[in-house]
């Protein structure tokens, strides 16, 4: 269900990459709490914070 929003809202993303992270984003921003910056979404999700952040400032 959550790849198939993601496919939904990231499928026009021409890099897989970015599609990769923007599914990680959303997942994130489901979970059931609520902190939702990209530093606990990050630690919850087991990724680096950073791959968060370059998603957020450089996707259009």
């Amino acid at each position: 269900m959550i790849e198939d929003l993601a496919a939904e809202v990231f499928g026009g993303f021409v890099r897989r990459e970015q599609r990769g992270k923007g599914e990680l984003y959303l997942r994130g921003l489901l979970l059931d709490d609520k902190r939702k910056s990209k530093q606990p979404i990050s630690e919850r999700l087991g990724v680096d914070h950073r791959q968060l952040q370059q998603f957020v400032t450089t996707s259009t």
